[in-house]
């Protein structure tokens, strides 16, 4: 197989490229020029990395040719701080993803699988299903919405399958620094104090490489026009992940929980239903947290 992978050095897609490379696929990484993060892409002869922004994503075309297969979208601007509920660059990032689809379907690409988001649902009492009403209440949830749709029809209009996952919270190797996993476990790895709210709320994680597996299952074995709730399908008190994140640092760091209040948008249920992804293409989770913790940490010590 071939696959074009956009935002390649974000987390999950990384963490999907290294499983392409060991099923013996080709790839090729799309990555912002000048990217930090590009030395998260596996070194690879099968790994082909292309330069362009998600701006001029058409452009790439022919440096790529013909023949791909399938083609994940992760490329997204403004994912983090006032950004998200910036109107002008989240309506961008809907005319980028459908520039995306042109580019899939010009590679003769067979599959479409877009990166979409818990934010398109907005704050929802229970699990969360593919069939769960969406209430997005930043401009982040509302385009990506719209982006799933929009690019749904354009991909129906070239006969490519189109696959929408609706990601809950992933972590692991290549997480930013403004998630709460990565910000605390740096705290508690340099002796700082971590402090946290009442931590209450229900949450549910799952590690990268279990996300990048889903990812692949999706490509494969994912229904034309699906949308997949992306998570663990299990719920635990996020005070409870706090411990094994402090427990992992190996760190005699000091933790304050119910230091700070909770906002007032605070979503206090984070589950992922995951059924239709596991009746559809097998997808169960293989890492526990314990597990992928402790990767995650091997990964902020060697990066130091």
């Amino acid at each position: 197989m071939k696959a074009v992978v956009t935002g390649a050095s974000s987390m999950i897609a990384s963490a999907l490229i290294r499983l392409l490379i060991a099923e013996g696929h080709e790839v090729y990484a799309l990555c912002r020029p000048g990217s930090k993060k590009l030395g998260n892409i596996i070194k690879n002869e099968r790994v082909h990395i292309v330069h362009s922004d998600i701006s001029d994503i058409t452009a790439v075309g022919q440096s790529i040719g013909c023949g791909c297969d399938a083609f994940f979208h992760f490329a997204w601007g403004g994912t983090s701080g006032a950004q998200r509920n910036d109107s002008r660059i989240q309506s961008e990032n809907i005319r980028f993803t459908l520039d995306a689809v042109e580019l899939a379907h010009s590679l003769g690409c067979e599959v479409f699988i877009g990166a979409g988001s818990q934010a398109e649902y907005g704050r929802v009492d229970g699990k969360i299903a593919p069939h769960t009403p969406c209430f997005p209440e930043n401009a982040y949830g509302a385009a990506k919405l719209a982006a799933g749709h929009l690019s749904r029809i354009a991909c129906a209009k070239h006969g490519i399958r189109h696959v929408w996952a609706r990601i809950l919270s992933v972590y692991g190797i290549g997480d930013n620094d403004f998630t709460i996993t990565v910000s605390s476990l740096k705290k508690m790895l340099s002796g700082q104090v971590a402090q946290f709210t009442p931590a209450e709320q229900m949450w549910d994680f799952l590690y990268c490489d279990d996300a990048a597996r889903a990812f692949h299952l999706m490509a494969k074995f994912g229904k034309d026009g699906a949308v997949y709730t992306l998570g663990s399908g299990q719920a635990r008190p996020l005070k409870d992940y706090i411990k094994l994140m402090h427990a992992a640092s190996g760190a005699d760091s000091e933790v304050q929980i119910g230091a700070l209040p909770y906002n007032d948008k605070q979503v206090m249920y984070l589950c992922a239903d995951i059924s239709a992804l596991t009746a559809d293409t097998g997808f169960v989770p293989q890492v526990s947290y314990e597990e992928g913790i402790k990767e995650t940490v091997k990964w902020l010590k060697g990066s130091e």
